[in-house]
């Protein structure tokens, strides 16, 4: 099954008007979708991808100032029944934005959206932190702690709160990414659990959040019963430096809530920029990645055993290009 064409290699039959590849990508996204389990939801690492156009979309858009018409065009695909917005990572969205997001998805469709870096990075080492530094907006150092770390009044006021007023029921799940903690913060495994259990014992109860990590000695009981005792997911995440998601699966403990996310980043040892050079612009598979599918194969049937509602987030940098992972993915699924 590994082997499987993806949506755009299906040829019509010889008594059938040809199709164009949108109107394949979209008649076998409607059929794959079609028999699904209801609770499971899959969805791209972002959508603005113009190198999408005559597969996902339609029509063709500019590099930006599309977000939105791309996302109302996005979320019309029966296949994808959410989507990761990773902007959010790097400045919190304006009621505009959200407003705009809010109009332009139909009913029942929930975002898995990161929070604001600005509460998640530990030391102020981000690219975009050297940039104030460079500007002279800040005096701190790249070893020194961020002082919004863990700040939930910052969290409520700034993320959680506009995503619930403007969003409504598509503020679905708030997802906290954990760059690497350096090893100079000496930070434990005990200290940090001790951290989140702080923080999301002072978030509002309701939403849905979850944790994705990018310090592998972090993945040990501590942290999973930190999240457990506030219902809040462990993100399985395929990521360079990380353990694979089979490899995060053997932690009994692992599945933390009522709902689960994997997300299909990056295969382990290939860089986020090598990936990029190599896999743009993101309109077939380059690198498929077989074994990466079995694990989110397995986790989906561990999360599918709990009851749980799992979320399968796919980056084009995982094998090329994240629509046609989830096709391949969901074909997978149904044929075994």
């Amino acid at each position: 099954m590994a082997g499987m064409p993806p949506p755009d290699d299906f040829q019509p039959s010889l008594f059938e008007e040809p199709l164009d590849r949108h109107e394949q990508f979209m008649q076998e996204a409607a059929r794959l979708a079609a028999a699904l389990p209801a609770t499971l939801r899959f969805g791209t690492s972002s959508w603005t991808y113009p190198g999408w156009s005559g597969m996902v979309y339609r029509r063709s858009y500019p590099k930006t100032g599309a977000t939105a018409p791309m996302l109302a065009e996005y979320a019309r695909c029966p296949l994808f029944r959410t989507v990761g917005v990773d902007s959010f990572f790097y400045r919190p969205p304006t009621p505009e934005v959200l407003e705009e997001y809010r109009h332009a998805l139909p009913a029942g469709f929930p975002l898995v959206m990161k929070v604001w870096d600005q509460i998640t990075s530990y030391a102020l080492n981000s690219p975009r932190h050297h940039m104030l530094r460079q500007l002279g907006v800040t005096p701190l150092q790249p070893s020194d702690r961020n002082p919004d770390w863990l700040n939930p009044t910052l969290c409520v006021d700034a993320v959680i709160g506009p995503a619930l007023e403007y969003l409504g029921e598509h503020a679905g799940v708030f997802l906290f990414e954990f760059e690497a903690i350096p090893r100079s913060a000496h930070l434990t495994v005990a200290g940090f659990a001790e951290h989140l259990d702080r923080f999301f014992g002072a978030l509002p109860k309701g939403p849905r959040y979850a944790v994705e990590i990018r310090t592998p000695q972090h993945l040990a009981p501590p942290y999973f019963a930190a999240l457990r005792a506030h219902q809040v997911a462990h993100v399985f995440n395929a990521w360079t430096h990380m353990p694979t998601i089979g490899a995060q699966l053997l932690h009994d403990d692992a599945l933390t809530t009522d709902f689960t996310i994997a997300r299909a980043l990056l295969r382990p040892g290939r860089t986020f920029n090598d990936a990029v050079e190599a896999f743009a612009p993101y309109d077939r598979i380059q690198d498929a990645f077989p074994e990466g599918h079995d694990d989110i194969l397995t986790l989906i049937d561990r999360a599918l055993a709990h009851a749980a509602t799992i979320f399968v987030i796919a980056n084009n940098r995982f094998e090329g290009s994240s629509p046609l992972t989830i096709a391949n993915l969901a074909r997978r699924f149904l044929l075994r």
